[in-house]
């Protein structure tokens, strides 16, 4: 943090308050990103296909990857 704070000239707790958020983005269960995902394109009028699309584009770029989950397995995340 304190390398963060002198290099972007932050504070110290702007530098934590942004350290804490990122690790908080990238620590997100992978069932927990596909629901909130699938609720935000959902909210931006994506269709169910076009959402779990780009969920499933996403996902191998989150911080520890899941296995590759179908479309289908995606779906029972998000519907149960």
């Amino acid at each position: 943090m304190e390398y963060l704070a002198r290099t972007c000239s932050f504070s110290p707790a702007e530098a934590a308050r942004v350290v804490a958020d990122v690790l908080g983005y990238f620590s997100e269960a992978p069932e927990d990103f596909v629901r909130r995902r699938h609720r935000e394109l959902k909210a931006r009028g994506f269709t169910n296909d076009q959402a779990f699309g780009q969920i499933a584009a996403e996902i191998p770029q989150r911080r520890y990857a899941p296995p590759d989950l179908s479309w289908r397995q995606l779906r029972r995340i998000v519907y149960g």
